[in-house]
């Protein structure tokens, strides 16, 4: 099996989340059938929201690409990063390194597509997602349109919350509240796209089909990981498993 590295600590909680469904996803007899995986849970990373929604903090993309070259370095043939914010920095963390990155926007996409072709997508993240387009540049290649949330306030108070707090039956109500505004607004699937809300996947209601983000990536890396499949295979073997509610 092949090690992937983990480009985490954004937040350090949403990391062990991710490393704990890429365990729970095996079915291992032993430790040895297990994914490999060499961790970063750097919380010194700078603040994507004070870097893109406020304007005056540090760039996150220059420790990112640091990131990337230590994981390789201990022996990382993939790199995920579990922060769907951060890939407003992919190509930082794609040019550090000749290895492979598995990008979650990418794969959240290419799902949305496949559950509602040619349709609109709740895209239930961070406002910062919205400000610089993260999604877009993915979205139009298959054909999607977004739909944000009308009041970009009460999420960033929710991922903020959560961060400081953990999940809550609150922010769960928010959330859900939020894809209920989304579905009005025209949303034919939502992406939980913030790996904080991914904390809360099973919790938030949605009258359209609602996946997870984070899944996806977990289905990738296990299968890039344990198939040897080429990129964009795991990206395929990943579609399906995120389902959410």
């Amino acid at each position: 099996m092949r090690k992937i590295g983990v480009l985490g600590g954004m937040g350090p909680e949403a990391t062990i989340y991710f490393m704990q469904q890429v365990v729970d996803a095996v079915q291992a007899r032993d430790d040895a059938d297990h994914i490999p995986l060499v961790v970063d849970n750097n919380t010194q990373v700078p603040s994507r929201i004070k870097a893109i929604l406020e304007g005056g903090g540090e760039d996150p993309g220059p420790v990112l690409a640091q990131m990337a070259k230590g994981l390789v370095g201990a022996g990382a043939e993939a790199l995920v990063m579990p922060c769907n914010t951060a890939h407003f920095y992919a190509d930082q963390v794609t040019e550090a390194t000749d290895k492979p990155f598995l990008n979650m926007v990418d794969m959240a996409c290419a799902e949305a597509a496949r559950i509602a072709p040619g349709g609109m997508v709740g895209l239930l993240g961070s406002p910062a997602l919205q400000q610089v387009g993260v999604f877009e540049a993915a979205l139009a290649k298959v054909d999607l349109n977004p739909v944000y949330a009308s009041e970009q306030g009460r999420m960033l108070a929710t991922i903020r919350s959560i961060k400081a707090q953990g999940p809550s039956e609150f922010a769960a109500h928010t959330l859900s509240d939020i894809c209920t505004q989304m579905v009005a607004d025209g949303a034919d699937v939502i992406c939980i796209c913030c790996t904080e809300f991914s904390l809360l996947a099973k919790e938030i209601e949605a009258k359209a089909p609602l996946f997870d983000a984070l899944q996806l990536l977990v289905g990738a890396a296990v299968a890039f990981s344990r198939s040897g499949a080429p990129l964009e295979q795991a990206g395929s073997i990943a579609s399906g498993v995120a389902t959410a509610g």
